[in-house]
């Protein structure tokens, strides 16, 4: 099978040749792999790797700072490169909406234009896909932008204290990313094959907020993307760090998701072989070789190890996609990432 064949015969339940397989790393280590396995480029690593992975594609903005604040993105967040000694990124330092009040205040805010992007640009990337990989496009994370608008603190509290201010900021966010992504979709249908829906709902040990709060401010509009994706023939791919259990009847139920990362299994609630068997039927699990631990500090045989778990725990009829718990980390080692990919190609044939 191509890498597509492979991961829609898994979205279809349909049995692959093999189990399939993704790539989620961060800037540095793929430039550190590129560099070590002597590969030119994401391709030729994918190759040198037995890699499946996606194909990525999106409409580019034409504008990109805000109106009022040119140091600030099209949100009027302003954010610096932070460094932590094995790796950087880019955190939120400025957050516009952070002294907000009324409706009125957010409503009166320069939000950015749906239409601004290059959709001839685009449209030419959609001609250009070549069919091997799976193509993902569109996405919606928004209480993640909520809070860098926001502020972290703020926007917890505005869940119990400032309903009105939270739907009115959340409506915003998906009112753009709903126009972009439909418009996205259009173009791109028949040939875009899943869609980024997400939320990090999970901390290390429970919810990051409480059930009824998610019930209440995010699902509906989750619901209706998911919805809109449906409408073209698009699959549901949801994105929830950490321990998530509880939410995922409603995630599968509500939201209607079709593949669930990252399987952060040392999370409590998490456990591998409690999710085969309360949700193996209904959904493909991604992800779950640990990146906190096992690849990170663990050997190449610790790798190997979970690998061949993760096999067996999540053997066919049970589906499941081979990847990292999320990004790869520069502190996670060549030879350890190379163990998993090879352990995986190896040993998953179905």
């Amino acid at each position: 099978m191509t890498p597509r064949e492979r991961w829609l015969a898994l979205l279809d339940r349909q049995k692959p040749d093999r189990v399939p397989t993704d790539y989620w790393a961060t800037e540095e280590v793929s430039r550190r792999l590129l560099k070590d396995l002597g590969c030119a480029d994401r391709d030729a690593l994918f190759e040198r790797l037995h890699i499946d992975g996606l194909d990525h594609i999106g409409a580019p903005p034409t504008v990109h700072r805000h109106p009022d604040d040119p140091e600030a993105n099209i949100w009027g967040v302003r954010r610096k490169r932070v460094d932590y000694g094995t790796g950087a990124y880019d955190e939120a330092v400025y957050h516009p909406l952070a002294k907000v009040r009324t409706v009125e205040e957010v409503q009166a805010f320069k939000w950015p234009d749906p239409d601004a992007h290059d959709w001839e640009h685009f449209a030419q990337q959609v001609k250009r896909v070549s069919g091997r990989r799976a193509v993902r496009c569109g996405g919606y994370e928004p209480y993640l932008l909520y809070c860098s608008m926001r502020g972290m603190e703020q926007a917890m509290m505005d869940l119990v204290e400032n309903e009105e201010i939270a739907d009115a900021i959340l409506g915003r966010i998906f009112d753009y990313h709903y126009r972009v992504n439909a418009r996205m979709f259009e173009i791109g249908r028949g040939r875009i094959d899943l869609t980024y829906v997400a939320e990090d709902l999970g901390m290390q040990n429970d919810l990051l907020m409480s059930l009824d709060r998610i019930r209440r401010f995010l699902l509906p509009n989750q619901k209706k993307m998911a919805d809109l994706a449906r409408s073209f023939g698009i699959h549901i791919f949801y994105h929830t760090d950490g321990a998530a259990r509880k939410v995922i009847p409603d995630l599968i139920d509500v939201t209607g998701i079709e593949v669930l990362n990252p399987i952060q299994w040392r999370c409590p609630g998490m456990e591998r072989e409690g999710l085969v068997r309360d949700f193996g039927d209904k959904i493909v699990f991604h992800g779950a070789v640990d990146n906190q631990q096992t690849l990170a500090f663990g050997s190449p045989e610790d790798v190997r190890r979970e690998v061949l778990d993760n096999l067996r725990i999540f053997a066919w009829p049970a589906r499941w996609i081979c990847a990292p718990c999320h990004n790869l980390q520069a502190v996670s080692p060549t030879e350890n990432i190379v163990a998993m990919y090879e352990t995986v190609w190896e040993h998953g044939r179905l």
